[in-house]
């Protein structure tokens, strides 16, 4: 059987699953020590929601195996470094932290660089070690990719990143790529050997064929990524959904899920059909470790923090009348332009920062 055929029938193999777990009530319940655990059907395979502790206004779970803690919401690193101020970039990244937030999403070609810059500014005097710090290469040559991994760490100022991803594989080629001979994950292993690295992630925003192909590749390769990091809202449980198809791989397999996007890019709200903070709401129910969210500003950290504060368990009542609600608009992924569109596809517009 051909790779392509088999990745095919793995696939749908994978949604007639997907859709069998979407059906589990994943419905966490308040236990002793503030900490928060799934409970399934037992005639059904569950999608185990992550233990989730809490600590001042702060909720925290574990990143899949790498058993580290970190904070349920992240602060989404794209939007880091659009504000005119870089002071005003700073006073966010330190108020998230101060405020319980540890997870701070980046990439080496955020905004051209100043993300990161920012960023690293922000981590200065201490907070560097309050973090769990994440940013993500595009190079899919050993050659591109050893390059933006030094100047990344330059940028943030810090010897090491905890988490390092190969940044928007959104085509079916790009597994290849990176797992040639001469292709970023030598890369990859090597500044983790050095110690640059501490774990090994990967992104995509397109398909979850892509997503389902790049573990594919990378189980013939005899290798394990630690974390992935997919769209995980509202909409995308109707149309080309990461949460049917790849987020039951993901926990069987043990890997960190991270989720972005549960706005799309603020293009969800256009719908007229759900709130910012049920947004949140949703995408912090789903048995994901991190959901990072765009925070452009004071304001919109207060949203984020309110949403981690009020934040209960969905009754699969609220879980199927959300969903209803949304269905319609979601039905040809308009939405979610990161999918249907290259609105998001940076390294489409950009291709020399592939290498």
């Amino acid at each position: 059987m051909d790779i392509k055929r088999r990745n095919f029938l793995k696939a749908a193999s994978g949604l007639g699953a997907g859709l069998a777990a979407s059906e589990v009530l994943l419905k966490p319940v308040l236990a002793g020590n503030e900490s928060i655990q799934a409970q399934s059907p037992a005639t059904t395979t569950p999608l185990s929601t992550p233990e989730t502790t809490k600590s001042g206004e702060m909720l925290y779970r574990t990143l899949g195996r790498t058993g580290e803690k970190v904070s349920i919401i992240g602060v989404g690193g794209s939007h880091i470094g659009q504000q005119k101020d870089e002071q005003e970039s700073i006073k966010i990244i330190r108020s998230a932290i101060d405020r319980g937030i540890t997870f701070m999403d980046n990439s080496w070609d955020y905004n051209n660089g100043v993300s990161e810059i920012r960023m690293g500014q922000a981590l200065r005097n201490g907070y560097r070690q309050k973090v769990f710090l994440m940013t993500k290469v595009d190079g899919r040559t050993k050659q591109a990719a050893a390059k933006q991994i030094d100047e990344s760490l330059k940028r943030l100022q810090t010897d090491h990143v905890d988490l390092m991803q190969f940044h928007e594989v959104i085509r079916m080629e790009d597994p290849d790529r990176i797992f040639a001979p001469d292709g970023a994950l030598s890369a990859m292993l090597s500044a983790q050997k050095a110690g640059k690295v501490r774990y090994i992630g990967f992104t995509g925003h397109k398909d979850p064929l892509v997503h389902l192909r790049m573990l594919d590749i990378a189980a013939q390769n005899n290798f394990h990524f630690d974390t992935l990091l997919m769209p995980l809202n509202v909409m995308d449980a109707h149309f080309r959904s990461f949460q049917h198809l790849v987020l039951p791989v993901a926990l069987k397999e043990k890997i960190g899920v991270l989720s972005m996007k549960p706005m799309g890019g603020k293009f969800i709200l256009k719908s007229n059909t759900v709130k910012p903070i049920e947004c949140l709401h949703y995408a912090m129910n789903l048995p994901t470790s991190v959901v990072i969210t765009g925070i452009d500003s004071i304001p919109i950290l207060d949203q984020a923090l309110e949403a981690v504060r009020t934040f209960q368990p969905m009754s699969q009542q609220q879980l199927t009348a959300l969903l209803a609600r949304t269905a319609e608009a979601a039905a040809q992924g308009q939405y979610e332009l990161f999918k249907t569109t290259s609105h998001f596809d940076s390294t489409a517009k950009n291709p020399e920062w592939l290498g």
